[in-house]
């Protein structure tokens, strides 16, 4: 099997569950491969939206229902609640529709707005409506990736799976830095203690 067999009979669901969970690198992946024709550029979008829509929904729902067994399993999130608390009490229409775009507060931001008196309809719609904006964006800017690298390097069919084996391991390194960065946060602060 080969890369774009791979991409065309799994890439949609792997939008989807991608988005759910996190997704930027894999909808730049994503928004590459639509510009080689291996996916549809809108399919791509629906399903990143879709991923990105329910996964914060969820995040939303257990801030509501569960937040004080979350936090207490998630100690580190404590700090990045604060902050997403202040940034909501001063910017509540604009938080809930940015938050994606704001690294590292992702995840937890869905959570605490779900802790805030947000109703639920309000957070549905602006969270549908950032969610749109964040999927065709950060789509758009994989395809428009794509088209840029065609320009210095001609057909990008030779290099594709260097390409997207590059865009991956940034992502990763990305993660793996800031998930590192994360860990040792509350060792230092318990070693000035």
């Amino acid at each position: 099997m080969d890369l774009q067999s791979i991409i065309e009979n799994y890439g949609y669901a792997a939008i989807l569950i991608g988005t759910f969970l996190e997704g930027e690198t894999i909808l730049v992946l994503a928004g590459l491969a639509a510009h080689q024709g291996y996916l549809v550029l809108t399919w791509v979008i629906l399903a990143a939206f879709l991923g990105s829509l329910c996964g914060d929904q969820l995040f939303f729902y257990l801030g509501r229902k569960h937040s004080q067994a979350v936090l207490s399993r998630r100690p580190a999130w404590k700090q990045k609640a604060e902050k997403v608390h202040k940034i909501l009490n001063r910017f509540q229409t604009p938080m809930i529709l940015s938050f994606r775009f704001l690294y590292g507060l992702r995840t937890v931001a869905p959570f605490v707005i779900g802790m805030s008196p947000v109703s639920v309809k309000k957070f549905i719609l602006l969270n549908a409506a950032g969610a749109l904006v964040w999927a065709a964006a950060v789509a758009s800017g994989g395809y428009l990736f794509g088209r840029a690298l065609e320009v210095f390097i001609g057909k990008l069919k030779s290099y594709e799976i260097y390409i997207m084996g590059s865009v991956a391991i940034v992502g990763l390194l990305i993660w793996v830095f800031h998930f590192y960065r994360r860990r040792r946060k509350p060792a230092k602060s318990i070693a000035k203690s």
